[in-house]
């Protein structure tokens, strides 16, 4: 396990100084505009070198099965897609297309769905009808990758959420003893680290720093939800309760439903980007980049730590589900009304207020 972790760090980390040169060559690169204040054309090589470097170390060290060729195939598709959206910027309906027929590849060709939502409502289990269970996978799957792409706003973030995802995994399937499961988790992680190091400009400063692009934030929701849905459904692995996925991808998936929420009621498309998030709700109240990534990081390790409580503790599922629904009510409240709680908070520590965005 330590050499096959050991090796994806390296590859990844070499990977990086690669294809970040093949990036400048092509033009693959993001340009500071009205909303992305960075300095400088950023080589958007992120997601590529994680595929690649988790491919390779798979073929060299992970005995394949069926599925395994199959998650590479569906991370390939959406690597090309994600490359493509970088490069030319391509309509979303063209994403969404893509990640749906994915989503059916998965459902189809690896038996993968969201067949059991557990105990969430008694001490009897809740199953899914078949063409139920295959729609609400496509919606999760869908909504789990977009949910990552959008909180891909700060350096550090993506790199920083996903790794708490996958620890929180990785924990679950080795104290399950499901050993492959856990060390697929810690070569994702090992293969997301120099890319957050790169990101954040260490060790070698903002000369060498690169974006994940849309290619690696789409892979890295389809790889959670993929993760997610082998861990808690019973034809696969029961690792964890459906309720736990909730609680392990929760801030991501907060976020994105109630900035898509105030989106439609404001008139504009779901899809359309803004600065509402919660990284930049943090930096308008005065949290520089680096301490709105901590407390974010800490805020998402959180809500995994309750999960993996619940876990280990077998606290009741519905229990579970109720306090994370109550959780998702409190955090929607709070981001409806963030102008005037943001101001107040501005105030209090002495800042100039704020002007309210339209």
């Amino acid at each position: 396990m330590s050499l096959a972790i050991t090796t994806t760090f390296l590859l990844s980390f070499v990977l990086l100084f690669v294809f970040r040169k093949v990036a400048k060559k092509i033009n693959l690169v993001d340009k500071p505009n009205e909303r992305k204040h960075h300095k400088g054309a950023i080589p958007l090589v992120g997601g590529v070198s994680i595929y690649c470097s988790i491919l390779l170390s798979s073929l060299l060290y992970i005995d394949m099965a069926q599925s395994d060729w199959l998650y590479l195939a569906c991370g390939a598709v959406l690597i090309g897609i994600g490359v493509l959206d970088d490069k030319f910027d391509i309509s979303f309906k063209v994403r969404l297309f893509v990640q749906g027929a994915i989503s059916l590849s998965m459902i189809m060709l690896a038996n993968l769905s969201l067949e059991s939502l557990g105990n969430i409502a008694g001490n009897v289990p809740v199953y899914l009808p078949d063409w139920v269970s295959y729609a609400v996978t496509i919606v999760a799957v869908i909504g789990a990758i977009n949910a990552f792409n959008m909180v891909d706003g700060i350096d550090g973030l993506l790199g920083g959420l996903a790794s708490v995802s996958f620890g929180a995994l990785g924990i679950m399937f080795w104290l399950q003893g499901d050993v492959a499961l856990a060390l697929n988790c810690a070569m994702l992680i090992a293969a997301i680290i120099p890319y957050v190091l790169l990101n954040l400009g260490i060790p070698l400063g903002p000369r060498f720093k690169v974006f994940m692009g849309d290619a690696g934030s789409m892979l890295i929701g389809f790889t959670v939800v993929w993760f997610l849905i082998r861990g808690s459904q019973p034809d696969h692995s029961t690792s964890i309760n459906p309720v736990t996925a909730l609680w392990f991808i929760a801030l991501p998936l907060m976020d994105m439903a109630t900035i898509m929420v105030r989106r439609v009621r404001k008139g504009h498309s779901p899809f359309r980007p803004d600065r509402e998030h919660l990284h930049h709700i943090c930096q308008r109240i005065g949290l520089s980049s680096r301490m709105t990534l901590v407390a974010i990081c800490l805020l998402a390790a959180s809500f995994a730590g309750i999960g993996i409580w619940g876990e280990l503790y077998q606290v009741n599922e519905t229990a579970m589900f109720i306090t994370f629904m109550a959780l998702f009510a409190v955090y929607f409240a709070t981001i409806s009304h963030i102008f005037r709680i943001t101001s107040k908070i501005r105030q209090w520590m002495g800042k100039a207020p704020l002007v309210e965005m339209a």
